[in-house]
């Protein structure tokens, strides 16, 4: 096993945590585990600039994307193992369609964009968890400004159950009606 970078802060327990802040104040998470949701609160994950690095042509995760996706994972075993809902909590979350939120804090908020944290954020919840993240069916993203406490706050849920056709009206008047049967689909959508 490599020893851990120099760049990262021990939290209490010895337990490894990402890169500390520029203010030299440690990073840390806080997870709270129920029988069909998971919330975090967790740093910002590194801009995409950072998350990825071309060797040999090929884009790979950098270190830094991987420090972060290591870091949520072990946030994650840990919550786990001190939750009584953990088998509740993965059996429901492997047997449906899931809901995904994601509020970021950031020092600034003209500096970066809520999509560039949400693939990496969402990577390292689902890795974390074993689950496929084509199992999140609704993507909910806010951005907020807090100059002192820069973070992101998650929370991946059981989706609500949704009806087979949709109840949008903008959807309903925009999608192409083909009855079933028939083989002719509109030319153009009005």
């Amino acid at each position: 096993m490599t020893p851990p970078p120099t760049n990262l802060v021990l939290r209490k327990g010895s337990t490894r945590s990402l890169p500390a802040a520029t203010s030299g104040v440690p990073i840390h998470a806080d997870v709270r585990v129920s029988s069909d949701a998971l919330a975090l609160t967790l740093p910002i994950p590194p801009s995409v600039n950072h998350q990825y690095a071309t060797v040999n042509g090929r884009r790979l995760l950098s270190a830094k994307g991987r420090a972060f996706k290591a870091f949520v994972g072990q946030q994650i075993l840990v919550a786990l193992a001190q939750s009584p809902h953990r088998g509740t909590l993965r059996h429901n979350l492997q047997q449906a369609s899931l809901s995904l939120s994601i509020r970021f804090f950031f020092a600034s908020a003209l500096r970066r964009d809520t999509d560039g944290g949400l693939k990496i954020a969402q990577d390292a919840l689902c890795e974390g968890l074993g689950l496929n993240d084509n199992r999140v069916v609704e993507t909910h993203l806010y951005k907020y400004q807090d100059r002192d406490h820069p973070r992101m706050e998650i929370l991946l849920a059981v989706a609500p159950r949704r009806p087979t056709t949709s109840p949008d009206p903008i959807l309903a008047k925009t999608a192409p009606a083909v009855l079933p049967g028939s083989s002719t689909v509109p030319e153009r959508i009005p």
